[in-house]
């Protein structure tokens, strides 16, 4: 029997020699590669994550000591050990077990994650509740370098630091190299300072100095800075906190015995490890970022093993950006340490000069282009939709209020599959469509993606393009320049007129909805569709023609029915009176589960066959 077998909870954990934990890490791993490679996920970063999991688990003490991670890409080793073994085997499959931390799915899972920066401030909330309360719990955040390019992680150190209160943050630093400072003089020198007694020979070595004005102050200065050329935390030190590190993620005695000297420090500290992402996999290890988040593979080749076939609208994006920027010099791209997912690699590898990669700081990323298209550039800001809505002041104050034309390109809109709902781009509508100045832009295929692109650059506006996840429908690809053209903004376009009922669909639902009234053809219903286009401004002219053709009217769409477009077609019509019957079809006022994108289009009701079915019954 398996050591992993075994553990039902962290008290089964704690049954296990030290000796034997490298082991049982081994076997996590092993357990990880062959469920993601079946389902798909987040692999490099848990496999990296692991061994520190377990020694986190092996000293502290959870539920009572609360782990919360950040993002929670790294996190799978967490959920084996905490009593969720056979439930891994579903991991983001529809009814199974999140690929993130989720406060509904495990007491061990003390704060919902998916979105990058929020364990600090999470974790410090906790932290003062349990001392309003009187507890004595530990709060243990998990972080990552990345993570700590998000500007709420300093706002969150800064007011731990100020606050002092006892909390212990782990930095999992899983760059692609083990650092230098790691070894055995890196770990000597964390084992040494990290111990009681020379704790607290420094504190008493520097309340003495504090008793000498000016003298004793220089001292204390120069004495940080000596220390800080052993160990780089200079800047946590000067934030409040303890610093301790970098020591070996992978080494579990050294994890061991560096944990067991800080956990009863009753202030801010962090732990600076050093990971390898991928550790343990070597497709991995040798492609981190190819391996950070995937669908399903191949154990033996690593290769992936999913559909291929029409190009996706990510590539379109990426193939065309590409084409226009050749003949525009002035068009430069954005992203926030998203390049791979966006498709801004090709423009990053090809034009590398106007190219620019902030980390994750997506405010940061909209008004650095805000600044960029001031100075007469034409930026380009390449986000998934869920993580737009970080931005959303600076869309309205530093884009929209001064009228700037940068390019929203919104990838994962709607729906996005497996990765549930943090990442489901399903608000975006909403929260763009009443902002002055903005250009809305949805396209039903992948080359109406690339045209919309280039009318994007041609409009002088602010503008957002929001397209899906996934392949296209095969629609013929402009291959050059002059193969590019600029749609007539405002303008949709019919594709069938229907005597029964006419469908006004906008995005990647246009195309569904055809397939739809070719079902309900065979039942005698002559269904039309049209082509939106673009949710802001509304096509109204096409809007009125369709109702006066035929007063049923069917919105579709891909996101949140509340204030998305179905909404604007219902308002247009309201407003000016016109006499209509309308069902919209949508996402509905609640979060959508993780599952196989057609799983959802199905469940929410917006497949081909459940449009028809709405259709028919609204008839």
């Amino acid at each position: 029997m398996s050591f992993l077998e075994k553990i039902k909870s962290p008290k089964d954990l704690k049954k296990l020699e030290t000796s034997q934990l490298p082991q049982l890490s081994k076997e996590i791993r092993q357990y990880i590669i062959e469920t993601v490679s079946k389902n798909g996920g987040h692999l490099g970063s848990s496999l990296g994550a692991t061994d520190f999991i377990v020694a986190l688990h092996y000293i502290f003490n959870a539920p009572k000591d609360k782990f919360v991670f950040d993002t929670g890409h790294q996190a799978y080793a967490h959920k084996l050990l905490t009593g969720r073994i056979k439930e891994f085997k579903n991991l983001r499959q529809l009814g199974g077990i999140s690929g993130f931390p989720k406060i509904s799915e495990s007491e061990y899972d003390t704060f919902g994650v998916g979105h990058a920066s929020t364990a600090l401030s999470a974790a410090l909330g906790m932290a003062v509740a349990r001392d309003q309360k009187g507890e004595t719990n530990k709060v243990i955040a998990v972080v990552s370098d990345g993570c700590l390019s998000g500007g709420m992680s300093y706002e969150a150190l800064q007011n731990a630091g100020h606050l002092k209160k006892d909390l212990l943050v782990i930095l999992n630093d899983n760059q692609m190299f083990i650092s230098k400072r790691v070894g055995a003089l890196g770990n000597f020198l964390t084992k040494v300072i990290s111990r009681k007694y020379v704790r607290h020979a420094e504190r008493t070595a520097e309340e003495i100095l504090n008793r000498f004005d000016t003298l004793g102050k220089s001292a204390i200065k120069v004495a940080k800075r000596a220390k800080v050329l052993f160990f780089p935390g200079m800047v946590f030190e000067e934030m409040g906190f303890e610093y301790f590190g970098p020591v070996n993620g992978h080494d579990t005695e050294a994890l061991l015995e560096v944990l067991t000297n800080i956990k009863d420090m009753k202030r801010p500290v962090l732990l600076h490890l050093i990971t390898q992402k991928g550790k343990g996999y070597e497709p991995a290890e040798q492609k981190p970022t190819s391996y950070h988040g995937l669908g399903i593979f191949d154990v033996e080749t690593g290769e992936s093993i999913g559909k291929k076939g029409d190009i996706s609208f990510t590539k379109s994006f990426s193939d065309s950006i590409v084409k226009l920027a050749e003949k525009d010099k002035k068009i430069t791209a954005i992203t926030a340490a998203m390049p791979e997912g966006t498709g801004l690699d090709k423009f990053r590898d090809t034009y590398p000069e106007r190219y620019y990669d902030v980390g994750i700081a997506e405010e940061h990323a909209v008004t650095f282009a805000g600044g960029l298209a001031k100075e007469g550039l034409k930026p380009v800001v390449a986000l998934y939709s869920s993580f737009m809505q970080r931005g959303y002041d600076q869309l309205i104050h530093d884009i929209c209020l001064q009228n700037l034309p940068v390019v929203f390109a919104l990838d994962r809109a709607g729906v996005v599959g497996e990765d549930g709902p943090t990442h489901h781009g399903v608000f975006d509508l909403s929260f763009m469509r009443h902002i002055p100045n903005l250009t809305i832009f949805a396209p039903a295929d992948e080359a109406e993606l690339a045209h919309g692109l280039k009318t994007a650059f041609d409009s002088n506006t602010p503008f957002a393009i929001r397209y899906p996840r996934g392949a296209g429908f095969g629609m013929k690809m402009p291959k050059k320049f002059e193969d590019f053209k600029s749609l007539p903004i405002g303008k949709g376009v019919w594709l069938k007129k229907g005597k029964d009922a006419n469908i006004i669909a906008i995005g990647n639902r246009v195309i569904p909805s055809l397939e739809a009234c070719k079902l309900l053809a065979k039942k005698g219903i002559d269904c039309g569709v049209i082509n939106a286009r673009f949710v802001k401004p509304l096509d109204t002219k096409l809007i009125s023609e369709a109702v006066k053709f035929c007063d049923k009217i069917i919105t579709v769409e891909d996101n949140a029915l509340q204030g998305g477009f179905g909404s604007a077609v219902q308002e247009y019509l309201s407003d000016n009176n016109i006499n209509h019957k309308i069902l919209r079809l949508g996402i509905a006022d609640n979060f959508i589960e993780h599952g196989k994108q057609a799983q959802l289009y199905d469940i929410i009701g917006i497949s081909e066959q459940k449009i028809a079915e709405n259709v028919e019954k609204f008839l």
